[in-house]
């Protein structure tokens, strides 16, 4: 008995050294498992790093890319040998000038901004009340409502009783609906009456001559901005460039060239499309200027209509030599005291009123102008002067 208790336990410790065998075998099996496992992860997570570092690298070079492209394009335009001296002289002039101006440009935002919060107010409390203003006052809102949607204002006349306002003279019959559904619109109308004389042209109707189309558009699509518009865009073009210059990126790069049209735009409070001066053809800046002489029209309009007597009133035009009856050369003295040469051909001539001309095509400066002659109340002459080039 006592050997077959002897060969009993030692049967017992070979099963259990076997099972602590199989155990550390298994053990061992699942460290190397966990051990590729985890390799494996580093190594993917290796590459996902690298992969991202790639990605930042190569944004950050189309960034670095665009913003050389575009110094480029600025050095281009201002170290142009034949215009460069010329611009960059006339980009120092804008800043002094609006540096010189800039008091008076932020007293008039304020206003302005004032204005516009004042009127927003009054807007919003005229909701909750009910308000029943007087036929002048309903003429009053007729009138500068009838200024947005009709070429010719003043030849339709407007009567208001009790809020039922009656229209009476002569328009345009294109103009009519727009008239009628803007003036239904207006805060204590309740009827229109619609009494005018309607006409599809104005030949033979004197109070419809001249006028222009009126267009009432949105604040943003109009030419001129007004001084809250310009600080709303310039404070938002500001914003996209510090944005795009801080996320470095693709998104960033087209953010921050948008957010430098948009402040050019309202700095300059020129089109876009004149600001850069592509397509903006003879107009892209429009200078106008009035002065009273002396001298009854005919005798100023004798004196303007011979160009080679510019250079004695005019102290940056240096010579001016007339090729023939409508043709003639200029040389003026440009910003930083630069020649600048170009030909212009006279476009219209009105004996005593009007002299208009443009440049010839392929002209250094393409500009484009008039000047009118008009008699003033002290027996002398007022001159006009429209001047509109492409620096």
């Amino acid at each position: 008995m006592a050997a077959s208790g002897a060969a009993g336990g030692k049967q017992i410790r070979g099963k259990i050294m076997n099972n602590e065998a199989s155990k550390r075998e298994q053990d061992v099996r699942v460290i190397g498992t966990e051990h590729r496992r985890l390799k494996n992860d580093g190594a993917e997570r290796y590459r996902q790093r690298g992969f991202e570092s790639d990605e930042a690298t190569s944004a950050g070079a189309l960034g670095a890319g665009l913003f050389g492209f575009g110094a480029g394009l600025l050095a281009m335009y201002f170290l142009d040998p034949a215009r460069g001296a010329r611009r960059r002289a006339l980009v120092t002039d804008k800043v002094t000038s609006a540096a010189r101006n800039l008091p008076d440009a932020v007293s008039l935002t304020a206003r302005d901004v004032r204005n516009r919060a004042r009127g927003a107010w009054a807007e919003a409390g005229h909701l909750f009340t009910s308000e029943e203003p007087s036929d002048q006052v309903i003429e009053a809102r007729v009138r500068a409502k009838l200024g947005r949607v009709c070429s010719h204002p003043h030849s339709v006349h407007v009567t208001s009783t009790d809020g039922n306002v009656v229209l009476d003279g002569v328009i345009l019959a294109h103009e009519v609906p727009e008239v009628l559904k803007c003036i239904g619109s207006v805060r204590g109308v309740n009827t229109v009456e619609n009494q005018l004389h309607e006409y599809k042209t104005a030949g033979g109707i004197p109070s419809l001559q001249g006028g222009r189309v009126r267009e009432s558009r949105a604040e943003f699509m109009q030419s001129n901005w007004s001084p809250a518009a310009r600080l709303a865009a310039g404070t938002a073009g500001t914003a996209a460039v510090a944005y795009g210059l801080a996320k470095g990126d693709l998104l960033g790069a087209g953010l921050g060239a948008a957010g430098l049209a948009l402040l050019g735009r309202s700095i300059s409070n020129t089109e876009f499309q004149r600001l850069i001066g592509f397509g903006g053809g003879r107009t892209a800046v429009t200078i106008d200027k009035s002065i009273n002489v002396d001298a009854p029209p005919d005798v100023v309009y004798a004196l303007w209509a011979n160009f080679e007597n510019f250079p004695q009133f005019m102290t940056n035009v240096l010579e001016v030599t007339n090729i023939d009856n409508t043709l003639s050369h200029w040389k003026v003295a440009g910003p930083g005291g630069i020649p600048v040469e170009w030909d212009a051909e006279i476009t219209r001539v009105v004996p005593q009123e009007m002299i208009a001309w443009k440049s010839v095509q392929g002209a250094a400066v393409a500009n484009a102008g008039y000047v009118l002659f008009e008699p003033n109340d002290s027996g002398g002459t007022e001159v006009t002067v429209r001047i509109s080039y492409n620096p």
